[in-house]
């Protein structure tokens, strides 16, 4: 699926809203056995913050970093203390790669080249995953600029940048330099790494160090990937789904709000927008709707919707892998707006969950 993955981030990062709920949810716990009905447990709930965002790589020339401020401001009042990216791990891209012909080469458009990193420390994949794991597990409360020098090069080598940001930006200016690991090369990818547009970077790797947080984690999730838009048919069906009304909607709406970023408040507005609740019904009818009843032979927009459902379903089940790590945490993810309707549905079915209303956090004064 991966020659429509941008067309689809495109598309469907124009919006982002909450999850239904309502009538529909309490209809399904009365048809029988259902998670939502049981949410009797020990301790504090876990709390899940989705913030929907628009990739920042996509806005226009008036956008600027400091225009996060507002946005920034609310997040770190809210103070998680556990924040996922919508970024693949290394591990992920290890596998990626290694089966490269079974997910449509997902690595080349997902994936960072960390082969450089890995010979600089003698590491493979595995070696440098379970280095950053051990080192953490031993990790001090006050630890020296040595030891985070050492960690953000660990980090790159195993396919996670975000996170060796994280580490760069809790050292010093004078610190960030070459050394323990790190040498002139990865210094100058995490000097441009602060330079990119780029949400993980931005807003999240930002944020975890503002927070005094060690790392993100990456839960994003392409391993459902595989050969069915190299049919010469799968383009022109869904694309031909997309092209209704609600689609025009969409776009209209999402580019009167950028042409606003540089007014007061305009980016807050924007992240308003993409993670209002109204705007899930068409979000939904402008994209997934529209492909479910593409009426081609070959069953086009359903496949593709199987395929966005499955990518959903497995960043979820990451970021409950992450969350079992520490029950009763407060857990901000931030991922592109389209995937935020499906994230709170199922976010909602694990037991000791409450999702937060991410658009009442965002109208906060």
């Amino acid at each position: 699926m991966r020659h429509l993955a941008w067309l689809a981030a495109g598309l469907a990062g124009l919006v982002g809203a909450a999850a239904f709920g309502g009538t529909a949810g309490a209809s399904a716990l009365a048809q029988g056995w259902d998670p939502r009905a049981h949410r009797t447990f020990a301790g504090p709930s876990s709390q899940v913050l989705v913030l929907g965002t628009p990739h920042l790589s996509g806005l226009p020339d008036t956008f600027r970093p400091e225009q996060l401020a507002p946005l920034l401001d609310r997040l770190a009042a809210w103070q998680p203390q556990i924040i996922t990216i919508e970024a693949l791990s290394g591990p992920q891209c290890d596998h990626l790669r290694r089966y490269a012909a079974l997910h449509a080469n997902a690595a080349e458009d997902y994936c960072p080249d960390v082969a450089a990193e890995q010979k600089a420390l003698g590491l493979d994949m595995a070696g440098a995953t379970i280095a950053v794991e051990t080192m953490l597990k031993g990790w001090p409360a006050h630890p020296d600029a040595a030891q985070r020098r050492r960690l953000a090069a660990l980090f790159l080598a195993s396919g996670d940048p975000a996170s060796a940001y994280v580490q760069w930006l809790r050292l010093t200016p004078a610190e960030r330099r070459t050394g323990d690991g790190l040498d002139a090369a990865m210094v100058t990818r995490l000097e441009k790494a602060g330079a990119r547009q780029n949400e993980n970077v931005l807003i999240a790797a930002t944020l975890a160090a503002r927070l005094g947080l060690e790392r993100v984690y990456p839960t994003d999730d392409h391993s459902a990937d595989d050969d069915a838009s190299d049919d010469p048919a799968f383009g022109p069906a869904v694309n031909g789904a997309w092209q209704n009304a609600a689609t025009e909607q969409r776009k209209a709406s999402a580019a009167a709000l950028e042409a606003k970023l540089g007014t007061t408040d305009g980016l807050l507005a924007l992240y308003r927008y993409h993670n209002d609740p109204s705007t899930a019904q068409i979000a939904f009818d402008s994209d997934w709707g529209a492909a479910l009843k593409e009426p081609s032979a070959g069953r086009f927009g359903r496949r593709y919707v199987g395929w966005w459902e499955t990518r959903n379903l497995r960043m979820v089940a990451n970021i409950r892998a992450v969350l079992q790590r520490q029950p009763g945490a407060r857990l901000l993810t931030i991922v592109g707006s389209s995937h935020k309707p499906y994230f709170d549905a199922y976010l909602r079915m694990l037991h000791d969950v409450q999702v937060v209303d991410t658009a009442a956090l965002l109208h906060k004064r």
